[in-house]
């Protein structure tokens, strides 16, 4: 590993992105950061959001600021930075020139399960909003620039088996990695955003990755619309994902 190194997981919502924020904070070498951007997505977007405006008043804003920030020095002097991100946060004009600064990674999940889950508080919601699109746009910079795949992890295939998904990721990452990584006390942290109250209850309750199971997703026409429209861009980033022998650009 580098003597610093920043980590950008790029997630869409209702995934496990909290749950793996936990783990890599439980190292004990890990500063993390509960997405950075979520202020400048809500001001630019004007999207209405459970306590929108504390989570204004939390951050800054300022893209620019921000993303200079989350390439430059770790916080505390730690050797590891762990970013967990949304990706529908990074805007179709937003510049990525700073993701060469970090190592990116992103967090994939079956469009109908996150559709069932996000529709459930936003029956009304968009397409822009599930972050499928926007994960796309960051997956192919990152490989237009560096010339090959970042890693990309399942869901599905952290739950069923955390120990071999958390090693492959870390052993990608030039990581050494940590069975702390599995565990780790429940209750609220100081990383977490102020949103948290609104969304984190279960991770909050959690000491470690929930079970796999397998889920019967019923969806009504709306909702199976937004899937579809979301599945290219999934199945996009599908075969490159950890544990799959399909990894490549071919």
């Amino acid at each position: 590993m580098s003597e610093e190194l920043g980590i950008a997981m790029w997630s869409g919502p209702r995934n496990i992105s909290t749950a793996m924020m936990r783990a890599w904070e439980n190292r004990g070498d890990t500063a993390v950061v509960d997405e950075p951007l979520y202020a400048h997505y809500l001001v630019e977007t004007g999207a209405a959001h459970p306590g929108r405006a504390a989570i204004i008043a939390s951050q800054s804003a300022d893209y620019e600021q921000v993303t200079a920030t989350l390439a430059g020095p770790i916080p505390g002097g730690r050797p590891i930075w762990y970013q967990k991100h949304m990706a529908q946060h990074v805007l179709p004009e937003d510049a990525l020139d700073w993701l060469e600064g970090v190592e990116n990674c992103f967090l994939i999940r079956r469009p109908e399960e996150v559709v069932a889950s996000f529709t459930a508080n936003r029956p009304d919601a968009a397409s822009w909003e599930l972050g499928f699109e926007q994960q796309r746009r960051l997956f192919d910079h990152v490989c237009d620039r560096s010339g090959k795949a970042p890693p990309v992890l399942d869901a599905a295939a952290v739950l069923k088996n955390p120990a071999e998904l958390l090693h492959a990721l870390c052993e990608r990452l030039d990581v050494t990695f940590s069975e702390r990584m599995l565990h780790w006390p429940a209750g609220k942290r100081a990383s977490d955003g102020v949103w948290a109250k609104h969304w984190y209850r279960t991770v909050e309750n959690s000491t470690g990755f929930a079970p796999w199971k397998p889920r019967e997703v019923r969806l009504d026409d709306f909702q199976r619309r937004l899937a579809e429209q979301a599945r290219p861009a999934y199945e996009h980033l599908w075969p490159y994902r950890l544990g799959s022998t399909e990894q490549g650009l071919g």
